[in-house]
């Protein structure tokens, strides 16, 4: 098939593509609870003629689209889940659901894999292999890619290589843009818990003061970052939030700190959390206090493989032009739990473009008047329906 059936195919859904996503906008669903959501996208699967898997750890789906002729399987992912806040948008299609908004776009993320599946079902006949069309819940929170693939989302057929896409808002709307090697850290958790000895706040001599140590720790790892790792690599030690005492003259026996380690490499993600622990460890020792702590590892960075990511850049170039294909130079420290696909299989993620001043959309992401370009739907679902062909078509078995 020709650019201009793709373009032609993908101009004929826009209407259904914009419906479909407002839908979703105005029934946002928390992870784990995306009933209405999977039904709605196991329903259109269905009337593709796509297999259809439902309850993939728990609220996923999964739709397999089978090529008239063998070769491998190219897996495709969106996100269904919404965050947990309230929206500001004045739109007919504004959230029904009281505290709950899609404020991150995986109500277009959806939308747009829902459309690269209507057009993809239509050329079936012409493809090599299998597409793999997986709509993920829980991404905000618990990671549901991991769970995913526990419950076998890689098997029957053997997932070969992924492809995922965000909305972005720092982007042109119309524009992809594509990141080579590191271009998401790993949102890591850290807590901290630091005992002392506590009594009167008169009296300092007769305690051991956890405030005092705690102060020490989280000026001293602030070290890390500027003199344990090299300038040109990337990394966050963040403390957050420190919880200790109840009045102006009682020293406690116990401070709480709590952040996130961020890194953007695997080997860097092994160092960091040790020498955090080593920190903490000898400041304790010099004040005689002792210590608790908890690493929390999330989501691992995204890192993106060269052969995939030079499949997207190509569609892009194909479907969008040259001009609206974006090499981005500098990751982002914002994470994703699509790097468990890359940990698997060969994969790439990239990104949408959304922003467009000319239509008041300027808010960022988990913003409560966040808002997307409409006209960008039927140009992601081009962009990864070509990318499928390309890929399954320059792979034949």
């Amino acid at each position: 098939m020709q650019k201009e059936d793709i373009l032609k195919s993908a101009e004929a859904i826009k209407d259904e593509l914009i419906r479909i996503r407002r839908d979703i906008h105005a029934h946002p669903e928390i992870g784990r609870q995306e009933k209405r959501t999977s039904e709605l996208v196991a329903n259109k699967l269905r009337e593709l003629g796509l297999e259809v898997r439902t309850n993939v750890a728990e609220t996923g789906v999964i739709g397999t689209l089978t090529g008239k002729y063998p070769g491998k399987t190219i897996l495709m992912r969106a996100d269904m889940d919404c965050l947990a806040m309230e929206e500001l948008n004045d739109v007919e299609y504004k959230s029904q659901n009281p505290g709950l908004m899609h404020a991150c776009g995986h109500d277009s993320h959806t939308a747009w894999l829902l459309g690269a599946a209507m057009i993809l079902s239509q050329y079936k006949d012409e493809l090599h292999g299998n597409v793999k069309f997986l709509f993920q819940p829980d991404e905000e929170n618990d990671g549901g890619a991991e769970r995913m693939i526990e419950d076998g989302a890689l098997e029957n057929p053997h997932v070969d290589a992924a492809i995922g896409a965000h909305v972005w808002t720092s982007l042109e709307s119309g524009k992809i843009g594509v990141k080579y090697g590191s271009m998401m850290a790993s949102p890591d958790r850290i807590l901290i818990n630091i005992y002392g000895k506590g009594g009167h706040g008169g009296v300092p001599d007769s305690c051991i003061d956890p405030i005092t140590t705690a102060c020490q720790v989280q000026m001293a790892l602030q070290t890390i970052v500027s003199r344990r790792i090299s300038p040109v690599e990337s990394a966050v030690v963040t403390i957050s939030r420190i919880e200790g005492g109840t009045t102006h003259n009682i020293i406690p026996e116990k401070v709480q700190m709590e952040g996130t380690i961020r890194t953007l490499t695997y080997e860097l993600r092994e160092k960091v959390p040790k020498m955090v622990e080593n920190i903490i460890k000898g400041v304790c020792e010099a004040n005689d206090a002792t210590y608790e702590f908890i690493y929390d590892p999330h989501y691992p960075p995204v890192v993106n493989n060269d052969e995939i990511n030079s499949y997207i850049e190509e569609a892009g170039k194909v479907i969008l032009g040259s001009e609206n294909v974006v090499r981005m130079v500098s990751p982002t420290m914002g994470g994703e739990d699509f790097s468990y696909f890359q940990l698997k299989v060969p994969a790439s993620f990239f990104v949408i473009g959304t922003y467009n001043p000319s239509k008041g959309l300027t808010n960022p992401l988990h913003n409560p008047r966040f808002n997307i370009d409409e006209d960008i739907l039927t140009k992601a679902s081009a962009v990864m329906a070509q990318c499928a062909i390309d890929y399954l078509n320059n792979n034949k078995q």
